[in-house]
């Protein structure tokens, strides 16, 4: 069994290099017939590759498709035989570091088409393969070419509109996931998680590898490799410590039912129903003081020892400073009026 199969439709720059590959029906483990199919009608791909596919290339996959009954498939095959803009066919066998753009590509639509979590696929290696472009109203432009296409677009009475420069494009242009919220959308990455029925608030923010399980409130930052679980609530301006923000390689999580105040954050694991008051951050290293059910002091300890026990409550002493932790009696719930996606 192959790890995933794409037919992307995409574009390049002057020098025929790849820009950025939407996918818009990515197979994640395809079965041998459909990947026999691939290859005996693409020339080229074998291991993991990608391919540009001329029109003739298309429309012979197209019918194999159809005979072999993947009718989705080969309507986009057939579909993109038609296309102006360059097709590339990928095949990857193994989930193994990508060495091309189409492969990054088709990696980010696997999850936010969420056929794989955040952690489930290899991303090592990505950022090279991602070139900085300026994403505009028409589409993603090179660089170096983007002020002779100011020009032109001026030229012909047009203003091109540069609505950001970055690696990485908006996830709702390539994908959007059925049964979510989200305010502004240019502040959700392509290759997010978004579970169904999450809510997005203008300020929330999901990276690539990272997101939600399922319904959560989200108007704080998901960075890249969190996964916040269902049923959580990050407030206004809180923050998660990504592997790519100080988190090196602990893997930052919020369980189930999780609610992590405003302008709050974490930098360790947490398990289920676990809050963390308004403005306190919670690093690995931060000192806790321990506390029972009296409010008596147990012991004092690094968060870290605390990373990923459920029901906690973590808060700062209004008289001492001094950031504590006790049993959270009180689990959070999302109003389901106000966060309904229906």
């Amino acid at each position: 069994m192959s790890f995933a199969f794409g037919i992307g439709i995409g574009s390049r720059n002057q020098k025929q290099e790849w820009l950025e590959v939407y996918y818009q029906h990515p197979v994640y483990q395809p079965d041998a017939e459909l990947a026999r199919l691939v290859r005996e009608n693409v020339d080229g791909l074998e291991g993991n590759a990608a391919v540009k596919a001329d029109a003739n290339q298309l429309q012979t996959l197209a019918d194999a498709f159809e005979e072999a009954g993947y009718e989705d498939q080969a309507q986009l095959a057939d579909q993109s035989s038609e296309s102006s803009l360059p097709v590339v066919v990928t095949l990857l066998d193994t989930d193994e570091k990508a060495s091309t753009t189409p492969e990054v590509y088709l990696k980010l639509h696997l999850l936010s088409h969420r056929l794989v979590k955040p952690h489930g696929v290899n991303l090592d290696g990505i950022f090279p393969l991602l070139p900085n472009l300026a994403w505009t109203n028409e589409g993603a432009i090179d660089l170096e070419e983007l002020s002779q296409r100011q020009l032109q677009a001026r030229a012909a009475g047009r203003i091109l509109e540069v609505k950001a420069v970055d690696k990485f494009p908006p996830m709702t242009d390539y994908v959007v996931p059925s049964g979510v919220r989200i305010a502004d959308t240019a502040r959700v990455r392509l290759g997010a998680f978004v579970g169904e029925g999450t809510t997005v608030m203008h300020e929330g923010f999901i990276n690539f590898n990272a997101g939600t399980e399922g319904k959560s409130m989200i108007e704080g930052r998901i960075s890249a490799g969190v996964m916040v679980g269902e049923g959580s609530d990050l407030g206004g301006g809180s923050s998660t410590m990504g592997t790519l923000s100080g988190g090196n390689k602990i893997v930052i999580s919020l369980g189930r039912e999780c609610l992590l105040g405003a302008n709050a954050g974490i930098g360790i694991p947490l398990g289920d129903r676990c809050t963390v008051e308004a403005g306190l951050y919670v690093t690995a290293g931060t000192k806790v003081q321990v506390l029972d059910d009296n409010n008596e002091q147990v012991r004092t300890v690094k968060a870290r020892d605390l990373a990923g026990q459920s029901d906690l409550l973590f808060r700062r002493n209004s008289e001492t400073g001094a950031v504590e932790c006790r049993t959270n009696k009180s689990a959070i719930a999302l109003n389901e009026e106000l966060h309904a996606n229906n």
